[in-house]
């Protein structure tokens, strides 16, 4: 930033009690994510472990592409306000992901020219910041009338996280 000023860093409150792999927090083996919005980015940090392994102390690809999955939809749904689905991702592996190193992942809306279809990327770095993957993903707005089939405490819990989420980035500090 020119200005000299550090993007606040503000916590993503997520609903309780759902089952996804990624952010839920009934998975007893999920990866329970937490987020952040810097910026334009939503994020998460995490250090992977040997249970996240695909090749000896290297992160299963499968684990490294849910995660930017992750958080390219928390930054839509943060932004818009609305439900969605990936409609399709391109991932890049940029070198290995090793097991044991906290890795900041981060996502944000690029593009929603072609709404319903929403356009993002995506990124994971390690603790020096050195990029290790990337990816770009396009994603579909769920229009209204097709949630019926989400339980309404769902449903519910989500639109008060739109609600309280802000729609424009926090403001940067000294």
């Amino acid at each position: 930033m020119t200005d000299g000023k550090k993007p606040l860093k503000i916590k993503i409150k997520k609903p309780e009690g759902h089952c996804c792999f990624a952010c839920g927090t009934e998975n007893p083996i999920g990866l329970n994510l937490q987020f952040y919005r810097l910026g334009e980015a939503v994020c998460t940090d995490i250090t992977l472990g040997r249970y996240h392994e695909g090749w000896q102390d290297i992160a299963h690809g499968g684990i490294l592409s849910t995660l930017l999955d992750e958080v390219m939809s928390w930054a839509v749904m943060i932004s818009k306000k609305t439900f969605l689905v990936t409609r399709k991702m391109e991932i890049k592996y940029v070198r290995n992901v090793f097991i044991g190193i906290p890795l900041t992942v981060s996502g944000q809306m690029v593009d929603e020219t072609s709404a319903p279809r929403i356009q993002a990327k995506g990124e994971i770095r390690d603790n020096q910041g050195r990029l290790l993957v990337k990816g770009s993903g396009e994603f579909v707005v769920i229009p209204e009338e097709k949630l019926s089939a989400m339980p309404p405490g769902f449903k519910d819990r989500m639109a008060s996280l739109f609600a309280s989420s802000p729609s424009q980035p926090p403001r940067s500090t000294p």
